[in-house]
């Protein structure tokens, strides 16, 4: 008896899966043919030797690397697949060093120069600040990432993924949150220029209604009150489970899918699409308008030139908000598929492209703001010359802020 408990562990733990499933059909085939126990016993052994004596090497299962203690926070949907080739891990992790440089440069230098820079410190622009700080902590947290990349597991077990799941979810949603109110704040500007106006106090209270609404979807997964956190992938990320079959977890991930996608996601297309509508009606009027005057346009050069820089930095808000939707929608529908599809379709190469694509993301950014914010990028010509940044200064009696920009492109 202590022989066959010996044998079936050994089984279980030392040999290839191969040989298991070679075994097990060996077996079968004793069965049907009813032979004697000893020449079980003979060709078990004799088959045992074979794949032995020609070195059959399977690759091992995700998790087998992972103690005991720690294999119950895995969901059993990723332990059946093989684990992947080492190199894909090194080149999930280069990639990630790379994620980390780009973004936490990019937006360090957001974060600091709107802060620090007196003509950037306008109410509008301290949504452009939350949105750096979101996608800034959600790099912030790649070495846990890169560190289980690079030794190729759930190396730091359920306080890393932990961590790892709870920022992204706060920075992941409270970006969501922050591109619908850029939108909202654009849309106001624009087409509302004197009622819309948005002052200091006012900003900082829709900063607060954002973490308000942000905070609770990490924390109640993070307590495990609603939902919880857990592996995803090869193991090295972590994300809320989307993959119990329960109802709970399904109720979690329609209500987050709801509140922290769609939502946002709706607000963003229902404003700059009032936005380009209002751009586009305004123009008609002012080109019909100069029609029934007989002259070529009704805008002086400093009006031209104030609505240039309004619409480059509306060009730059819609780019931001455009790359967020593009690069949620696939976790979403990730999520979805978890929830209330088939999971067959949920591989472990498969579930590492969206996180990619959160990631690339929070990269692009403050790349799209340095690019298109006319007053960023003088701020950064005189804080880091040798950037060779080159950006013509308005002129003087030009308006020192988006609000006063934006009422200026109207009333022309």
């Amino acid at each position: 008896m202590i022989g066959a408990k010996k044998a079936t562990l050994f089984l279980t733990h030392r040999t290839p899966h191969l040989l298991i499933v070679r075994l097990r059909h060996y077996f079968k085939n004793m069965l049907c043919a009813d032979l004697h126990p000893p020449a079980a016993v003979r060709g078990m052994i004799r088959l045992d030797r074979e794949a032995f004596s020609k070195k059959v090497k399977t690759p091992h299962l995700l998790g087998w690397n992972v103690p005991p203690e720690e294999l119950q926070y895995i969901p059993d949907h990723w332990l059946q697949y093989p684990e992947p080739e080492a190199s894909l891990h090194y080149l999930l992790g280069l990639l990630y060093i790379a994620f980390a440089i780009f973004a936490l440069i990019g937006n360090g230098l957001v974060i600091w120069i709107f802060l620090s820079a007196k003509s950037l410190r306008t109410p509008s622009n301290v949504f452009v600040v939350n949105l750096a700080i979101c996608d800034f902590f959600m790099m912030a947290k790649t070495p846990i990432f890169i560190y289980n990349s690079f030794t190729k597991g759930f190396t730091l077990g359920h306080m890393g993924c932990q961590i790892f799941a709870f920022v992204g979810s706060l920075t992941g949603i409270g970006a969501g949150a922050t591109n619908a109110l850029i939108a909202y704040d654009r849309y106001n500007t624009i087409t509302r220029p004197f009622e819309g106006r948005l002052t200091q106090t006012k900003a900082l209270i829709f900063i607060f209604l954002i973490w308000a609404y942000t905070i609770p979807w990490g924390v109640l997964p993070l307590l495990e009150i609603w939902g919880r956190f857990v592996p995803e992938g090869f193991l090295t990320a972590c994300s809320f489970d989307y993959l119990s079959s329960t109802f709970d977890t399904r109720l979690f991930v329609g209500s987050i899918f709801t509140f922290s996608y769609v939502l946002p996601m709706s607000l963003i297309i229902y404003y700059y699409s009032q936005i380009v509508s209002h751009v586009v009606n305004h123009e008609k009027q002012l080109r019909e308008q100069a029609k029934k005057m007989n002259v070529e346009s009704l805008r002086s050069n400093q009006n031209k030139n104030d609505a240039s820089v309004e619409i480059r930095i509306a060009k730059a808000a819609i780019t931001v908000c455009f790359l967020f939707v593009a690069s949620w929608t696939p976790y979403a529908v990730l999520a979805l598929i978890g929830a209330f599809g088939d999971k067959s379709l949920l591989t472990p190469g498969v579930t590492m492209f969206p996180a990619c694509a959160c990631k690339f993301v929070a990269c692009l950014d403050p790349y799209v703001y340095a690019i298109s914010h006319p007053r960023y990028r003088i701020e950064l010509q005189k804080r880091l010359p040798w950037l060779a940044i080159t950006e013509t200064v308005p002129a003087e009696n030009a308006s020192t802020c988006t609000e006063q920009e934006a009422q200026t492109t109207t009333q022309s």
